[in-house]
């Protein structure tokens, strides 16, 4: 069982000619659904509404095969962002929080079913009060429980950076894996260079790091060293959920071939996970929105 934490939310697409269409996202929500599209067995941990929008965000959860034991349900409205696409497809965003849904976790449900790894990211390691609680919540976990953590920084909804860079780096005390995209790299540590600063965080303990650049090549470091792991060459229709796909398919990738915590020191076997993943998060940007592949349609997809 994989248990990914966080937030979903609604994303309004707006598009260079000024056409608007409401999509099912959030980081986490999106890493969910991509485990689920992908086979592995996943439960989704966060606040949906009981509006129509929370209604859609919990349906399609269902269709994916993401389990919904640990989803609270709240009368506040749907979290929003609006997602300004560029003429290549590059989302920049704006977000409607305050009353809503997604912040809604002061407290954990009761977890009933064993747990493998946890996966953490983006406004859920931002938004009050559910970002204490996820904390708390990773804090507390067993030694062998595999944890990821992808950071997602959203600068426009940070109000103390501070605090928000105290908390990530508390998480990465119990992390194992990181995925950090180059622009995280610059809002945590703007005087280091992205590899530099997963050098930094594998010298202070977390086992893997994973460093994406869109479009570029994905670089994974570990106590071994560093590897470049090239992008499958695409078109792009979006960019949207392709980070969020990447940490799924990693992680699906990773535990669907019977890898574990000590295995992260290989790092022939983190290159191929990372490579595993790069297939799907490139597979996600050929498509509109956050809609990450099926099994099925990645064919013969690497296994590390």
């Amino acid at each position: 069982m994989i248990v990914v934490a966080g937030e979903a939310l609604v994303d309004l697409l707006i598009r260079p000619d000024g056409s608007v269409s409401a999509e099912l996202g959030g980081g986490p929500f999106n890493v969910a659904r991509t485990i689920g599209r992908l086979g592995l067995d996943v439960a989704f941990l966060g606040c949906l509404s009981l509006d129509r929008f929370g209604t859609r965000l919990a349906d399609q959860l269902r269709a994916d095969g993401v389990r919904g034991d640990l989803i609270l349900r709240t009368e506040a409205p749907t979290t929003l962002a609006a997602a300004e696409l560029d003429e290549v497809g590059a989302a920049s965003y704006r977000f409607y929080i305050d009353g809503t849904s997604a912040p809604a976790v002061a407290e954990l449900p009761e977890i009933l079913m064993p747990v493998e790894a946890v996966h953490v990211g983006t406004l859920g390691l931002v938004l009050e009060p559910i970002a204490t609680t996820v904390e708390a919540y990773v804090s507390a976990l067993a030694d062998d429980v595999l944890v990821m953590v992808d950071p997602n920084c959203r600068p426009a909804v940070i109000t103390d950076h501070a605090t928000y860079v105290a908390r990530i780096h508390s998480l990465l005390e119990r992390a194992h894996i990181v995925k950090v995209s180059t622009d995280d790299a610059e809002y945590l540590a703007p005087r280091t260079t992205p590899l530099q600063l997963a050098r930094q965080m594998v010298d202070n303990g977390v086992r893997a790091v994973l460093v994406t650049a869109g479009g570029e090549q994905t670089v994974v470091v570990n106590a071994a060293g560093d590897r470049a792991v090239p992008i499958p060459h695409i078109v792009v229709a979006d960019t949207i959920g392709a980070g969020d796909s990447f940490g799924g398919g990693f992680l699906t990738a990773w535990l669907s071939a019977d890898r574990s915590i000590s295995d992260l020191d290989d790092i022939d076997l983190l290159a191929a996970a990372a490579a595993a993943a790069n297939t799907v998060a490139a597979s996600t940007c050929t498509r509109i929105g956050a809609d990450p592949p099926w099994r099925a349609d990645l064919g013969e997809w690497p296994r590390p």
